[in-house]
């Protein structure tokens, strides 16, 4: 088994891994306890590196949305969920949401998908599609409100 590392050099560890790509601060701490550190030795470094700007809630939530939205086609509901799962407060990053996704753009890939999702689909009647339709987009989290909307603007594009 490895010896846990000294503070100092964990710090110096994940100021570099904190340096390459955005992180939160409970991955960051995560991280520091999985290699034996104590949880006050975690919270002393978490603390020092948002000092020294290494580690910013609020800039990794800006990245986080924008790529989950551009990159992987989630919606807003989705990128909430998975933000909560990283301990990151509503407070934070539900004004990000709004301010990161242009809602046209945000419409135009959710009809995007639907349209995609449509040529694939298998259903017996138009009610059975929409249904079906309705649940893809759920699942990648958008809201019943743009689903219904864009489902009846595709619908009528038809």
């Amino acid at each position: 088994m490895k010896a846990a590392i000294s503070e100092q050099e964990a710090l110096s560890r994940l100021a570099a891994w904190c340096s390459s790509a955005e992180h939160c601060r409970a991955e960051v701490g995560e991280k520091a306890l999985r290699w034996g550190l104590s949880a006050e030795a975690a919270a002393r470094i978490v603390a020092r590196l948002e000092e020294e700007r290494f580690v910013d809630d609020e800039r990794y939530c800006r990245a986080f949305i924008r790529d989950k939205s551009l990159f992987a086609g989630w919606g807003k509901v989705k990128i909430g969920q998975a933000l909560r799962l990283k301990r990151i407060p509503e407070s934070v990053y539900a004004p990000l949401l709004d301010e990161v996704v242009d809602a046209d753009a945000y419409l135009s890939s959710l009809r995007a998908l639907l349209a995609s999702k449509r040529k694939t689909l298998r259903a017996r009647n138009d009610y059975e599609a929409r249904a079906k339709l309705a649940r893809f987009a759920l699942g990648r989290g958008f809201s019943m409100d743009d689903i219904g909307r864009c489902i009846d603007l595709s619908d009528e594009n038809e």
